[in-house]
């Protein structure tokens, strides 16, 4: 099975997350090969990211979490940071076509990306606290330029799931669309892209990266202090849990009602 799936339609690179199995989760591998990918389209006109199946994309692959390789884990949290940034600074326009639920890392896909438009069945939000992790890559500080700094808090530290147009009248998104709509509306977008300059989208794009770039120190501070988490017992229970659709019991949480009493 190939985890990234690439096609060209005409000026637009069409690039595809292909793990139906697990939502589209990434892990290390696979968060590098969907960076080549990127990077081998800056060629191409307008980049769309999509996935297989019912999900877009839902964040890094929690398996990982619930007997974690610190090495590997570390790998994958900086592939993430190395992602995010390729989409960033690619010379070209970036897409992200929601076809269903963008969870996790894959929330932060979207806001890394430049436009998003949505399926109306997608949906979105951060999982981090709720399995043992945190939303340090676009999650917090950028979603806040986006959809204010209550309502992004609102998303990392309380995990509700919010439905397209929520999303949409949010400003979290550009475009909500029926799901047999959205290839043909994302083409329609991008072919407006493509009757553009592409030197001054380019400036336009890269001049636009300020919150982006202000926010680099923050990524870096909190993936540090992920690295230290790895391996925590909160980490452990939250994967656990999710894997096993059950409430998680964080220890941290009974600790805390102990030094309390």
């Amino acid at each position: 099975m190939t985890d990234v799936v690439a096609e060209r339609r005409g000026d637009v690179a069409w690039i595809r997350l292909n793990r139906a199995d697990r939502m589209n989760a990434y892990d290390k591998a696979m968060g590098e090969e969907l960076n080549r990918a990127i990077r081998d389209a800056a060629d191409a006109g307008v980049i769309v990211l999509t996935g297989t199946g019912r999900a877009f994309c839902a964040g890094g692959y929690l398996a990982n979490l619930a007997d974690p390789d610190p090495v590997q884990l570390r790998g994958m949290f900086y592939a993430s940071l190395e992602l995010f940034e390729t989409i960033r600074t690619s010379p070209r326009p970036v897409i992200a076509a929601v076809n269903g639920a963008a969870a996790g890392g894959g929330n932060e896909l979207v806001v890394a990306c430049d436009l998003a438009i949505a399926a109306r069945s997608a949906t979105f939000g951060q999982t981090g606290v709720r399995v043992g992790s945190a939303p340090v890559l676009g999650g917090t500080n950028l979603l806040a330029m986006s959809i204010g700094e209550k309502r992004a808090k609102e998303v990392a530290m309380l995990c509700r799931r919010y439905t397209a147009e929520q999303a949409l009248e949010l400003g979290w998104i550009n475009a909500v669309v029926d799901d047999e709509d959205l290839e043909a509306e994302v083409g329609r977008w991008a072919d407006d892209l493509l009757g553009m300059s592409a030197r001054y989208l380019e400036i336009a794009k890269i001049s636009s990266n300020v919150w982006w770039n202000a926010c680099r120190d923050n990524y870096i501070a909190g993936l540090g202090m992920l690295v230290q988490a790895i391996g925590s017992e909160d980490m452990r229970e939250g994967a656990t849990a999710f894997m096993e659709k059950r409430r998680p019991r964080f220890p941290s949480r009974a600790q805390r009602r102990v030094d309390e009493q």
